[in-house]
């Protein structure tokens, strides 16, 4: 068997060059590397998948178009399985044997258009142009298939570099897998997904793409896959389909990171001086200064604390909840869901801020997360919802603010939806990174450009307001006194000079 795969070459088409023949099918996988989805804060608990067209396929050496509009068109480097048997229902130990060589593949993708692709992925990553292979094949009997590697250039700077040992699933489990719902047929390819490194290119880039086995008899290479990325010069018909749309969780996935999209954090780390002044302060304090400035709606409101007695202060992690439906159940409920991302997420001195819509009738969080929550240096826990295991959430000793209290599981009326976005919890909207302060009177939320003006106000509130509360004990009247006129604070500011004799 060549390993350029010349001896079964039957297409002219120079966008083949590379294969075989043309694909009958590409199948590409969803997360299966996991530096990626450490990335992404998820991992798959089997491998998932969708179809690209064949016409998507290119050479090495080509363009390809970011359209008219459009600003997330993101690179993914992958090692490509060209299979060279036919393989149905074929067991792990075997499937190796369907995959008759390996090379490189480039899985580009519009995110300005994923989200109206709804997880197929079809407009998003189907375009012509959008699945580079090449440029030559390696004998997949020749290698190990657990010692690929994969690397990925940008402009002559290497940006991936990951090896099949870093694969959630080893290849032949993706080769299995599908022989189980239909016939991988000679010539069809498998796009085995990305590591972490995959980002945002723009016109002008030019991305090399090379799959190797380095410790194998002559380190056979796929050779160095190019594209160059260029502008288009059309864009899309709004009477014919869905325009793109780019928000900023559709920026984070492409760039791989909110800081290397250009975002804000999601998160606002306090200073330890911050912190300790924030902890010092009363939210009665801190709502009158919040309320000077205009800001009357920061209140979380209808909870109670499980440790009265307990300051919390920290910057939300968000996470919201939505009714529960069945279906949504079923394909959301499970896995490694929007909750358990949530709570491994965390970092210290985070608050995980929960949406339940205020509804009480079912557990939004019970001990083995209030533990996850504690060990990884979360500053607490606020739900709108209920609190399932009281008594064990308490003991952990957590701050925790609750709705209320209620031995049901999460299922009965909650679906984990999604985190870190902006939030509705008890009548306040709370965003990723806004500082959450709650005590015995409540909960606050502070956006974190302003948490130091209001806490140093609030706290030389609660000092003049101690010394009127001390001149009132002495038996002076209100009048003049509360609010001081200028006569009193004439004395209240001399005070430390010991001019303040009553």
């Amino acid at each position: 068997m060549a390993d350029n795969g010349d001896d079964l070459h039957t297409s002219t088409d120079v966008r083949f060059a590379a294969l075989p023949t043309r694909p009958g099918k590409i199948v590409a996988v969803h997360l299966s590397y996991a530096s990626r989805a450490d990335q992404r804060r998820r991992r798959p608990a089997a491998p998932s998948y969708f179809f690209k067209p064949s016409s998507s396929v290119a050479a090495s050496g080509s363009t390809i178009e970011r359209p008219l509009g459009t600003e997330l068109l993101a690179f993914e480097g992958e090692i490509a399985l060209v299979i060279g048997t036919a393989a149905r229902r074929v067991t792990l130990e075997d499937a190796w044997n369907h995959v008759a060589w390996v090379t490189a593949a480039d899985d580009f993708g519009l995110y300005d258009l994923r989200a109206n692709d709804k997880g197929s992925n079809l407009r998003s990553k189907g375009g012509d142009g959008y699945t580079p292979i090449g440029t030559r094949l390696i004998d997949a009997r020749a290698v190990d298939p657990a010692a690929l590697r994969l690397r990925t250039w940008v402009n002559d700077e290497l940006v991936q570099s990951d090896t099949s040992a870093g694969l959630l699933f080893p290849l032949a489990q993706f080769v299995a897998d599908l022989s189980q719902h239909f016939t991988l047929e000679p010539g069809d390819v498998i796009l085995t997904g990305t590591p972490a490194g995959s980002s945002v290119v723009v016109p002008g880039d030019v991305v090399e793409v090379e799959v190797d086995a380095p410790n194998a008899a002559g380190a056979p290479s796929s050779g160095r896959l190019v594209t160059t990325v260029v502008q288009g010069e059309r864009g899309f018909d709004a009477e014919l389909g869905s325009l793109p749309a780019a928000d900023d969780q559709q920026r984070e996935d492409a760039w791989g990171s909110r800081e290397a999209a250009g975002l804000r954090a999601t998160t606002s780390t306090l200073s330890p001086e911050l912190r300790s002044k924030l902890e010092k302060a009363p939210t009665a304090g801190l709502s009158s200064q919040l309320r000077k400035r205009g800001l009357n709606n920061v209140s979380i409101d209808g909870l109670r604390p499980l440790h009265p007695e307990t300051k919390l202060v920290g910057t939300a992690k968000t996470l919201r909840f939505v009714p529960n439906r069945e279906d949504l159940f079923v394909s959301h409920g499970g896995g490694y869901n929007a909750q358990k991302r949530a709570f491994d997420g965390v970092q210290p001195g985070d608050v995980i801020v929960i949406e339940a819509r205020g509804d009480i009738a079912a557990g939004t969080l019970g001990d083995i997360l209030a533990l996850r929550a504690n060990a990884a240096g979360a500053a607490g826990i606020v739900t709108d919802g209920a609190v399932r295991d009281a008594d064990a959430v308490a003991a952990v000793g957590l701050p925790v603010f609750a709705g209320g209290v209620h031995p049901a599981v999460l299922g009965r009326r909650h679906v984990a939806w999604d985190d870190d976005l902006t939030i509705a919890c008890g009548g306040a909207t709370v965003q990723p990174g806004d500082v959450i302060v709650g005590d015995a009177d409540g909960v606050l939320v502070i956006p974190a450009a302003l948490a130091e003006e209001i806490v140093d106000a609030a706290l030389a509130q609660e000092d003049e307001d101690a010394y009127i509360a001390q001149q009132v004990a002495l038996g002076h009247p209100l009048d003049g006194l509360f609010p001081m006129n200028a006569q009193w604070r004439a004395k209240y500011e001399q005070r430390d000079a010991g001019e303040n004799e009553s």
